[in-house]
């Protein structure tokens, strides 16, 4: 039996909580043959030639498809992870391979500098990393890992071993980085919410020096078009705020002076979607402590306690979704982007916001069910719409496939089934691409990506009904 054949083969004997199909579809054994050309031996990367390393939430997304395929990689997936968290309780947003050559990628580790300018903070000196971080969907996925495989994940303590690590990252995040004081998470890093280009952010990046083009050299241009990715003026300004928080040793005091002229403050935003994310993992958590014999009541009265912060902080009615909060500002982004429809995902939303965030997702600023078979990543009748340019238009898989957990959750099963099927429409046309135009599904960025594999191949098995998104609050009878 080959590799790929293995993968996609149910193995005997084992309690499987999602059984894959009688016979392989041919769009799963793609999509586990583009995981195996991505693995390492250790961990996927999100692509052989463009993202070259691990990715903090590309391998939690990751893990959640490889668990249908092979429940083991998926915890080591998981584990190669965790094993570079800092001291001070942070994920990385990048565990760097040795084994890539340093001018592979851009910012590398000798840009970054972990084990040296990140020695306060606690940075591991055996693994190089990035100092930033990336939204928190790892305890969302160490819970849906082990209910793959209970009886593995069991024998091998993956929970037990996760546990005290995930809590640190929580503890980190709701602890050193509510710069606003209201509650909720900031991010002082466009990098570090993921959308990396999204119009939300040049408000707030307005206010950075960029850094001088001659002082840095952009690798992602040698493998993606240069009208698709960021431009050099925003890239500079990504290069010197990153800079700037490296500089003062990755502190995350706020507005502190730092090297360069600028201030660690000018760029700290409260994100809809990393806050989201957040308190979904505080619910998968719960379900986590739970399983191990441990109180999980707190941590499901913190994720409500969030919700509610959420809420008064971000929602905006006249927008009928939740935008981002510039905190040096003081004020709301007057900018609709796709994370502010993620909180869509959360148990506890009350019922007319979701209402009316299905009402906007469908609507003609985002088009699903009419203009767009997949959500674009900014409103379609922004400005700033480019349906081709990284996060400024484009829909990309993993803000999908929560925006179809999301109206599963709320009862939208036609629309969730609708999302569904596009998404495995797309990504087998695709070829399994990075992004797509929200119009045509034209592939964009690079193709056999990691992500889109992976979640493709959670689409393409069936969730328990009482349990469909794996937050939801512990009412007894979990399963495993």
């Amino acid at each position: 039996m080959d590799r790929i054949a293995q993968l996609t083969t149910r193995p005997a004997g084992r309690e499987i909580a999602y059984d894959p199909a009688a016979a392989p579809s041919s769009l799963q054994v793609r999509a586990a043959q583009v995981l195996e050309d991505n693995w390492t031996g250790k961990s996927t990367v999100p692509s052989r030639s463009l993202y070259p390393h691990q990715w903090s939430w590309d391998s939690a997304f990751i893990a959640i498809g490889l668990r249908h395929v092979s429940p083991l990689r998926a915890q080591t997936e998981l584990e190669t992870l965790l094993a570079a968290q800092w001291a001070d309780g942070r994920i990385p947003h990048i565990v760097f391979n040795p084994s890539v050559p340093l001018d592979a990628y851009f910012p590398s580790p000798d840009f970054w500098r972990s084990s040296t300018a990140g020695c306060a903070a606690g940075a591991p000196r055996t693994v190089q990393t990035s100092g930033i971080v990336q939204p928190p969907v790892h305890a969302l996925a160490a819970w849906l890992v082990h209910l793959a495989d209970p009886g593995l994940s069991r024998a091998r303590g993956f929970l037990a071993r996760a546990y005290p690590r995930l809590a640190a990252w929580h503890r980190y995040l709701l602890r050193r980085r509510d710069l606003g004081g209201g509650g909720l998470v900031s991010v002082v890093h466009p990098w570090e919410q993921g959308m990396d280009n999204s119009p939300c952010w040049d408000r707030p990046l307005s206010r950075v020096t960029p850094a001088p083009a001659r002082s840095f050299r952009r690798a992602d241009l040698d493998h993606g078009a240069p009208e698709d990715r960021p431009t050099d003026l925003d890239y500079g300004r990504y290069v010197r705020l990153a800079a700037d928080y490296r500089d003062g040793g990755y502190a995350d005091e706020p507005y502190r002076e730092a090297s360069g002229g600028s201030r660690q403050g000018d760029f700290a935003v409260e994100d809809p979607a990393f806050n989201a994310l957040l308190i979904a993992s505080e619910y998968a958590l719960a379900r986590i402590a739970h399983e191990l014999g441990a109180a999980a009541a707190a941590r499901q009265a913190r994720a409500e306690r969030l919700t509610a912060a959420l809420v008064e902080r971000l929602w905006e009615p006249a927008a009928g979704m939740f935008l981002c909060r510039d905190v040096r500002a003081g004020e709301l982004i007057p900018e609709r982007g796709v994370s502010g429809l993620i909180p869509l995902l959360l148990p506890t939303l009350p019922r007319d916001l979701a209402v009316t965030l299905v009402r906007t997702v469908c609507g003609p600023h985002f088009g699903l069910g009419g203009a767009t078979r997949l959500v674009p990543s900014y409103d379609l009748l922004g400005e700033a719409f480019d349906p081709h340019r990284y996060w400024r238009g484009p829909a990309w898989f993993n803000t999908n496939w929560l925006l179809e957990r999301g109206l599963r959750l709320h009862g939208e099963r036609g629309r969730a089934d609708a999302l569904r099927k596009g998404m495995l429409h797309t990504a087998g046309a695709s070829d399994f691409a990075e992004y797509v135009d929200p119009y045509t599904a034209q592939a964009c960025g690079a193709t056999g990506f990691g992500w889109t594999a992976a979640l493709t191949l959670d689409l393409l098995h069936d969730r328990p009904a009482g349990d469909r998104n794996g937050v939801t609050a512990i009412k007894g009878g979990d399963r495993g």
